[in-house]
């Protein structure tokens, strides 16, 4: 117990004074997540109004997909990302295996179905309250999806921060794909998991805190936006 004690002192010790190390890492995490919800959000967004808008062949095997792969494991998403990237997989080519940017790719592929299908259940309310007035002023598919896309700004909000807690979050895929490489692909997931098998307990914990002050502070602005967007809605 005492040793414990010892490894969270030593853990608030490191954040208060600003450890290089703890810093390097947080500051790499974040870039990581930021840029991969920044591009998931470019792909599903769209995706998830075009899915709520549009009927054509095969939508709901597409639909179906999409909310299928909101629960990818992030271990088979690792996996194909890196068999595209390895030197012998369509994409070896470019050297990206090992980097931040397949890191970056990896969790993309997690990310966009989320941000898709929440996306589409939120604005499929919408198209349901006011598409046949869209529908009756006969404007086009693709103004009324970005139509749509202002609308639900608000609450399309909140999909885009929980595809950033489930980024911020992930260590299975970008363990696999970026090989937890020290000062070059070490996130805060793959650093607390690895010091943790070390038994430094005190770098651990010290990621751990700020880890899940960032779930935290996303969970609270989740509550936050959607307040915001009922009192905004009841104008």
């Amino acid at each position: 117990m005492h040793d414990l004690f010892d490894a969270f002192a030593t853990a608030w010790r490191l954040v208060q004074s600003g450890d290089p190390t703890l810093i390097a890492i947080v500051f790499l995490s974040l870039s990581i997540s930021l840029s991969a919800v920044v591009v998931a959000s470019v792909l599903g967004l769209p995706l998830g109004a075009g899915l709520a808008v549009l009927q054509f062949p095969g939508r709901n095997a597409v639909v179906v997909i999409v909310n299928a792969s909101m629960g990818l494991p992030p271990v088979v998403a690792g996996l194909v990302v890196y068999l595209l990237l390895s030197r012998s997989g369509p994409l070896g080519g470019f050297g990206l295996l090992f980097t931040p940017t397949a890191m970056v790719i990896a969790q993309v592929v997690l990310v966009t179905p989320i941000i898709a299908g929440l996306a589409r259940q939120m604005l499929e309310d919408l198209w349901r309250e006011y598409g046949d007035l869209y529908i009756l002023d006969g404007i086009g598919r693709i103004y009324t999806i970005c139509s749509l896309l202002w609308l639900g700004r608000f609450s399309l909000v909140t999909a885009v921060l929980a595809g950033m807690g489930r980024a911020a979050a992930e260590v299975g895929a970008i363990l696999i794909v970026g090989g937890n490489i020290a000062g070059v692909t070490r996130t805060m997931t793959t650093a607390i998991a690895l010091e943790t098998s070390r038994g430094d307990l005190a770098l651990a914990l010290g990621l751990g805190l700020i880890l899940l002050s960032l779930i935290l502070a996303i969970n609270a602005t989740v509550q936050f936006v959607g307040n915001a967007a009922k009192r905004v809605a009841a104008i």
